[in-house]
């Protein structure tokens, strides 16, 4: 165990909760008026009404798998009568299937992000930045997944990976578990510790919207004004003539 695996396993997943956590509190104190993805609807809207939701519910499927890989120990699979085989086959082929939405996805956004020129000239370095950072993550997870799950002989990680993941929580990281696990799950690790470090600082940040308003997952893409709150109109009615409105003027007695 070398000091380069005390810093990458050790004190990197700290130092990516307390960006994480830090720079989320100070973008909503300094910068709650840009907690938003900056909708670029207006400009186009029949591309990203297929490509945003292709992307966003494939994630959402990634987030719930790594969730379960990564949190729950492979015994409480096994007492729940779930076999070695059947988990292996589900992460397989779901995770897959979600990984391919996601990439499609994203890779539908930045073609519209590209050319189309109004919303190429809302883009800033901060989002090229961001999506190459998400793209990176994305495909390590698809390799991960299909080559060392799929095709070559299979690799456990929920023997090391999780337990790491997990030991990180209760302030005790056990690095010499990571000491021996393929370079695609590390590079995948440390891009997805980058991408978080990233998260208070670009658009991605809207994310955290979901965890407090479930419909929020739901809503259009920019809400200018409810439906149900919108009032006739009243039209044009010449000066001095009661509209239906106003309310009668009182007559006066001579």
């Amino acid at each position: 165990m070398s000091t380069w695996d005390v810093l990458l396993w050790g004190a990197a997943p700290y130092a990516t909760i307390a960006v994480l956590v830090v720079g989320s509190i100070w973008r909503f104190r300094y910068d709650r008026f840009g907690w938003t993805t900056r909708s670029s609807q207006l400009f186009e809207s029949r591309l990203l009404r297929f490509a945003s939701p292709l992307f966003h519910f494939g994630l959402l499927v990634v987030i719930v798998g790594h969730a379960i890989g990564l949190l729950i120990p492979e015994s409480w699979t096994a007492a729940l009568g779930v076999s070695e085989l059947l988990y292996h086959l589900v992460a397989v082929g779901l995770g897959a299937l979600a990984g391919i939405c996601t990439l499609v996805g994203v890779a539908l956004l930045i073609y519209r992000r590209r050319r189309n020129g109004p919303v190429f000239s809302a883009t800033t370095v901060n989002d090229k930045a961001m999506y190459l950072v998400l793209v990176g993550a994305i495909v390590l997870g698809l390799l991960t997944t299909v080559l060392a799950n799929g095709i070559t002989e299979g690799y456990d990680y929920r023997a090391t990976i999780s337990p790491w993941f997990r030991s990180i929580f209760v302030l005790q990281p056990d690095v010499a578990l990571m000491v021996d696990v393929p370079w695609p799950f590390k590079a995948h690790i440390l891009v997805g510790m980058l991408l978080f470090a990233l998260f208070p600082f670009t658009r991605l940040v809207h994310a955290f919207s979901g965890f407090a308003a479930v419909r929020y997952l739901f809503r259009p893409y920019v809400v200018y004004r409810s439906r149900a709150e919108a009032q006739p109109r009243r039209g044009w009615e010449p000066v001095g003539v009661p509209g239906k409105h106003d309310a009668p003027r009182p007559t006066r007695k001579h």
